[in-house]
């Protein structure tokens, strides 16, 4: 028997068909990358057989790229037989000749993401579905500098994977087998991450005040992990949804406010100074302050930045996505640091980020990388650095957010998701391009930006962007502006010019 040793307890015997992909139906490829990767339903198109296609397709991918010698790392999050689906393509990896880094236990995708730098690996995989419903899992592929792969290379991945899909071919080597020729080995990176954020943050200092931090892990990858880096001194961290439940129960694993009942009333109950939330995968990280009140994923975006700029004192380029703030062209103003914007994706912030050496880069779903660490998203970081703007500053949560508008205004934002037929896809886009309003609530639409979606932006600089999910199916209305009433009008009528 097969025995997979984790600290997750996974199923002594991996869950998978021994006839490789023996059955598929290869006449349909429901295979595509999306935002951040391939996502599917757990049993319908999320099976053992599409994850080996997609495994066997990077192999290709490492071959054509020059980047077998290098090896590749595997992790995983907490979801539903994870540890299972990362352990099949482990063994089509290493069928191909290249060795695996296979991390023993559910690993945070920040943690995978430096770990590829750390080791110089050609690449990683990890199995997650991120902030997805518990039926979902996902693939996500890193390059070798540790970020989302571009358009460019999930092309290629692709172009393998309908290749794979033609001939029926996977490779195939068994755990045991691959163990004792070392191409699978089993390596946990969270060791060489702790050196890594130590450098970044004075953690001792941290452990050495007086705070309660509430920490909610989601029933995520990053269960434990804040709770490590910031336990054995006179901080108190007190972690719910710390344990393994791959359904999420009463939530799902994405740190925004209507997920965030409980973490808010632990708060309140327990009198705590801030709750800190990490997703499914930890790369994102959403605030509640003091009082229970969750800080919007832009209103934490802009304060990271006034912590980077204000309090460290550095410079760089700060780089948004479409969806993310304005409030981040006046810091850009006051501390006379470029801002650049992209379409939603971290794969189109990452190259900037390298490029420029960006002080920042950030999205509104709450996923922020920085300088001096990994071109990708990081929550653990993200919370440490929040936790340093606190003690640094000597102020609140709140207290934060009255400062941080001081500088720059007040804004206020909001989002709501609405679940679609594909079929109605096109029809909305159609009616955007064809009839787009002059006016959004009594104020002049003065730019419409089609870059990603269809973003309006008002003469007052309130803006309204319509765009769907990359990753769900799903229309994504974003609205920004100075007031909460306003908000939540722009929303309404977003709705009402999509259609919906």
């Amino acid at each position: 028997m097969t025995v997979l040793v984790t600290s997750l307890e996974p199923s002594l015997e991996p869950r998978r068909s021994p006839e490789g992909i023996k059955g598929i139906g290869l006449e349909r490829n429901s295979i595509k990358f999306g935002t951040d990767g391939w996502r599917g339903i757990i049993a319908d198109d999320f099976t053992f057989d599409n994850v080996r296609i997609c495994a066997q397709a990077v192999a290709i991918y490492l071959k054509q790229s020059g980047l077998v010698e290098r090896g590749l790392i595997i992790g995983y999050d907490t979801r539903f037989a994870s540890e299972d689906f990362a352990l099949a393509a482990a063994e089509a990896v290493a069928a191909n000749g290249i060795k695996v880094y296979l991390c023993p236990k559910a690993t945070p995708t920040p943690v995978i993401s430096f770990g590829t730098i750390a080791i110089k690996a050609g690449g990683a995989i990890t199995i997650t579905a991120s902030h997805n419903p518990a039926a979902w899992n996902g693939f996500k592929y890193k390059t070798e500098d540790g970020a989302g792969a571009p358009d460019e290379v999930t092309a290629e991945i692709e172009k393998n994977i309908s290749s794979i899909l033609s001939t029926g071919k996977v490779s195939r080597m068994l755990l045991a087998e691959a163990v004792e020729q070392g191409r699978i080995e089993y390596f946990d990176l969270a060791p060489l991450y702790f050196q890594q954020v130590a450098k970044l943050v004075d953690l001792d200092s941290l452990r050495r005040t007086g705070l309660k931090v509430v920490v909610d892990s989601m029933y995520g990858a990053g269960i434990g992990y804040l709770k490590t880096l910031l336990s054995g001194g006179a901080m108190e961290v007190v972690e719910i949804n710390g344990e393994r439940n791959p359904i999420f129960p009463g939530i799902r694993p994405e740190p925004i406010a209507p997920n965030l009942a409980k973490l808010s009333a632990t708060i309140k109950e327990q009198q705590a100074d801030v709750g800190l939330a990490t997703d499914g995968d930890a790369d994102r990280l959403g605030v509640v302050d003091e009082e229970g009140r969750f800080i919007t994923t832009l209103e934490l975006f802009a304060l990271l930045c006034l912590y980077l700029l204000e309090v460290r004192g550095e410079r760089g380029t700060i780089v948004k996505t479409v969806t993310t703030t304005s409030m981040l062209y006046r810091l850009g103003e006051l501390f006379n640091v470029p801002v650049r914007e992209t379409p939603v994706g971290f794969k189109f912030i990452a190259p900037i980020m390298m490029t420029e050496n960006a002080l920042i880069g950030g999205e509104e779903s709450g996923g922020f990388g920085f300088r001096n660490h990994a071109p990708e998203r990081d929550g653990i970081l993200s919370a440490l650095y929040f936790l340093d703007l606190m003690v640094k500053t000597g102020k609140s949560p709140s207290q934060l957010l009255n400062h941080l508008y001081s500088k720059v205004g007040e804004y206020h934002f909001d989002r709501v998701d609405i679940t679609f037929p594909e079929a109605e896809r096109q029809k909305v886009i159609e009616r955007l391009k064809q009839n787009p309003p002059g006016s959004i609530d009594g104020v002049e639409v003065v730019k419409v930006d089609t870059a990603d979606g269809f973003r309006f932006i008002l003469a007052d600089n309130s803006w309204l962007l319509i765009r769907f999910s990359g990753t769900e199916p799903l229309l994504r209305i974003y609205a920004e502006s100075t007031t909460l009433a306003k908000v939540k009008r722009l929303l309404g009528r977003g709705k009402e010019i999509a259609g919906v």
